[in-house]
């Protein structure tokens, strides 16, 4: 196994599959699968989710709402995506536990790092919900913070594409992948790989980032397992 503990970002938008928003149950259950079939091999997991499906604070400001309260919501929608990742780990048999970045139990744990890693050496998924915690911070610099905290060996941003290219793929018939790429090219390229906030403390703690296509099913499983699959970046 090359990752012994990973922190593994989703998306919110991820969840809704097809749709815009919401929560699409068999995304959900698909990666409730993949998760758990890492931790059988032995791999300790914590996962940070987006709220985009539910509500982005950011665009929420454009609709007349205070920066603020947006953000706020926001965290809570990232709490409504942590419990359905919870329950259907669950429901499959799994481990897991939803920690909350602000106190509102009995919905979640308060986050504490040692209590996070407890939990995962004894199996259980930590969801590491609410960003963290205050407002102007996204939920990419929440895991590129969680990641660095629990120590873990890599950072991996499941997305809806196979890793970071030259340009937008969806956009872009001739854009190329990168196999592997420095924290600087992606800087001096201007790739929009996390806001720069989040990549900017991953680059500075030498936190590597694997970015790559979580909806395809074994992906998780063969990075995990040393398969070049995705983007590396690093160095």
């Amino acid at each position: 196994m090359k990752y012994s503990r990973i922190l593994l970002k989703l998306s919110g938008e991820s969840l809704a599959g097809k749709g815009n928003h919401g929560i699409s149950e068999k995304v959900l259950e698909e990666y409730a699968d993949q998760i758990i079939g890492i931790t059988k091999e032995g791999c300790e997991v914590a996962v940070v989710i987006g709220g985009g499906n539910i509500f982005r604070g950011l665009s929420g400001t454009e609709s007349g709402y205070d920066r603020l309260k947006g953000d706020q919501m926001g965290m809570l929608a990232t709490v409504i995506n942590s419990l359905a990742l919870e329950s259907a780990i669950k429901k499959h048999g799994g481990k897991a536990t939803v920690f909350t970045s602000i106190r509102m139990e009995p919905v979640g744990e308060l986050y504490n790092r040692d209590k996070v890693v407890e939990e995962m050496k004894n199996g259980a998924v930590c969801i590491l919900s609410g960003g963290t915690g205050n407002p102007f911070f996204t939920t990419d610099t929440a895991s590129a913070l969680r990641a660095v905290e629990i120590g873990a060996d890599v950072l991996l941003k499941g997305t809806r594409v196979d890793g970071v290219y030259t340009s937008d793929p969806e956009k872009d018939p001739e854009a190329k992948k990168f196999d592997r790429i420095s924290f600087e090219e992606v800087i001096n390229r201007r790739l929009k790989v996390m806001d720069s906030t989040a990549f900017t403390m991953c680059r500075d703690n030498k936190m590597p980032i694997v970015v790559f296509n979580m909806n395809k099913p074994g992906n998780l499983m063969n990075l995990v397992n040393g398969s070049e699959t995705g983007t590396l970046i690093c160095g």
